[in-house]
């Protein structure tokens, strides 16, 4: 939800900045600017893309700050664009967030500012330049202004006349780069990992002034430290590496990514689990139930997980959109386990439901992929789903990785509350451990999914059923088609087709069937039956060529026991991709969609 860069350091801060908004641009691309503090200040702002935007030539200017928009506040157009500055022309803030009292301070602000934007951003400067009028440094003014706000931010600030730049953050994500020769800042890594790989993750309420010589970090006023970690990736994980949209790279990463999931906590020749998990076992062995939070992707992630921990656990187990969530009822929170789902780490819906569980007395776990986020400090514990960086807004890889490390988490539950059989852990993780082979099998095949992608991307909708697990994985499936390709698509069980939505079927409608192991295939082959009679035709998805003789088209899936669903899902990725390729989709940047949203 919008992406802030900046830099400090010897070389020319236009062409740094721009390419780290190039970087970032999956997290929102409605706008864009850059301000450049030299002796004046400059700004360049441009609405749509950042490739509208020029690169900055000021060569001698070596600090800036930028911004790359998901609109909130106002239309996404060239006034309403990032940075936005004072009265004086002198103080340029980027900001990611929601200034829930921005009516507020506007009113108090009018009689004596001139605004600009429609944006909640503006009130930032403004505040900063009547802060800066009593004589007081850069920092103090942001530090006053920070004080003023309510809500969630994390705010760049640069000014002619004092020195360096100002960054602070609350919920918001927002971190620092190190090289030998400068500071970058980002909202995420991907905003300078062709500088460094050297991080610092600033903490909710700190602020940093960053010059050419020094960063110092302070929260609530006193200095404090962070510490400095090393990422395992690098640009080249980052970039497209030869594909034509970051999403089908990530497609094709997926076995990579569930090795990566896998390595280390399973072996060829075990039967345990081990996720280094520090909740003890004793609490583990007294919880009675368990309770996911999560939102989209990572909400179908938890909705699979859910049956792994009801039936190997033995836990009763709830999935709930973190939007709606309540800690209320007759829920014990000492013998509640709540388990947050969240790619980024930093999703605010989650966040919110995380919190309100803690103050409920509840334990905590996140599943995340980003290392030193938000959630990862919050929650009680943490296990890594280690996919990698993932840069197309729709989720691919982090999907089958949030589900693989689920599933090693139902087996390290199972173990340890003496739930779950040895021969059952055996074939679970048999299973896991045959993913990477069997999603590249599915990478194999991408040609003929192509073809019957291409084949039916004219349709007027697109239907996909299951049963059990199969479910969450047409959940899934049809969100994927939706975010990239514009058609209408739902996933249902396939039970509830009868139940109204047989009233959309018609020939032009084709109908995805989940027939895999684990699904109930027999039971779903009826509701194919259904549909067939009223002409629509089926793809089905499944290991089974007796199952699959009752459809029109097959996606033949590896026979991989429980985690056939897993790789189904592969699959009907790339059917989405190539219907969206087909229809010409701007598909790493759907309309109206960001990669990470930091706002409820």
């Amino acid at each position: 939800m919008c992406g802030i860069t900046g830099y400090i350091g010897t070389e020319s801060a236009g062409s740094i900045v721009h390419q780290g908004l190039k970087n970032l641009e999956y997290r929102g691309y409605d706008s864009a600017g850059i301000a450049l503090t030299g002796d004046t200040l400059s700004i360049h702002k441009t609405e749509g893309e950042v490739d509208e935007l020029p690169v900055p030539s000021r060569d001698d200017v070596v600090c800036g700050i930028g911004h790359t928009r998901w609109s909130t506040h106002g239309e996404p157009t060239t006034e309403n664009a990032h940075p936005h500055t004072d009265c004086t022309g002198k103080v340029a803030v980027v900001h990611n967030g929601i200034i829930e009292n921005y009516d507020d301070l506007k009113a108090d602000l009018r009689d004596t500012h001139i605004f600009e934007s429609e944006t909640d951003t503006e009130v930032i400067p403004h505040l900063i330049e009547d802060h800066l009028d009593d004589g007081v440094s850069l920092r103090t003014a942001v530090q006053r202004t920070t004080e003023q706000l309510e809500g969630s931010y994390a705010i760049g600030v640069t000014a002619t006349g004092h020195d360096g730049i100002i960054v602070a953050r609350e919920d918001s994500p927002l971190l620092l780069g190190h090289s030998d020769e400068a500071t970058f800042i980002g909202s995420d890594a991907t905003a300078f990992i062709e500088h460094t790989n050297r991080v610092t993750y600033l903490e909710s309420g700190d602020l940093a002034h960053i010059t050419h010589d020094d960063i110092t970090i302070y929260n609530d006023g006193e200095r404090v430290t962070r510490d400095t970690e090393t990422l395992d990736w690098d640009a080249d994980t980052a970039g497209k590496s030869g594909y034509k949209h970051y999403m089908l790279k990530e497609i094709h990463e997926q076995p990579r990514a569930l090795r990566q999931a896998i390595s280390g906590r399973v072996n060829d020749l075990s039967t345990s689990v081990d996720l280094d998990v520090d909740l003890p076992a004793e609490y583990l062995q007294s919880v009675e139930e368990i309770q996911i939070i999560a939102c989209g992707t990572s909400y179908h992630a938890g909705l699979y997980a859910a049956d792994l921990l009801e039936e190997h656990a033995d836990v009763r187990t709830s999935v709930e959109i973190a939007s709606e969530y309540d800690f209320t009822g007759g829920r014990d929170p000492w013998r509640t386990l709540v388990v947050a789902i969240t790619q980024s780490g930093e999703t605010a819906d989650t966040l919110s439901a995380l919190r309100e569980a803690e103050r409920a007395g509840a334990r905590t776990l996140a599943l995340t992929n980003t290392l030193g986020s938000t959630v990862t400090r919050e929650a009680d514990d943490t296990v890594f789903i280690r996919a990698g960086p993932e840069i197309g807004v729709a989720a691919t890889k982090t999907f089958v990785s949030q589900v693989a490390t689920a599933t090693l988490l139902a087996v390290y539950l199972g173990q340890v509350r003496n739930t779950l059989s040895t021969d059952t852990a055996s074939e679970l993780l048999a299973g896991v451990r045959d993913l990477p082979g069997a999603v590249q099998q599915i990478l194999d095949q991408e040609h003929s999914i192509k073809t019957t992608a291409e084949e039916y991307a004219d349709s007027d909708a697109f239907f996909y059923i299951g049963r059990r697990s199969g479910y969450p994985v047409a959940l899934e499936s049809a969100l994927k088609l939706k975010e990239i390709s514009y058609d209408h698509a739902e996933g249902f069980p396939s039970g509830e087709l009868k139940h109204g939505p047989l009233a959309l079927v018609t020939p032009d409608t084709p109908v995805i069937a989940l027939l895999t192991e684990e699904t109930a295939p027999k039971k779903t082959l009826n509701n194919v039956k259904e549909v067939k009679s009223r002409n629509a035709p089926v793809i089905g998805v499944s290991s089974d060529p007796e199952t699959t003789s009752h459809v029109d088209t097959t996606f033949d899936i590896p026979d991989c026991g429980p985690m056939e669903p897993v790789v189904a899902n592969v699959a009907l990725q790339l059917f989405a991709y190539y219907v969206a390729d087909e229809k010409g989709r701007p598909i790493d940047k759907p309309r109206n969609l960001a990669k990470s949203v930091t706002v409820e």
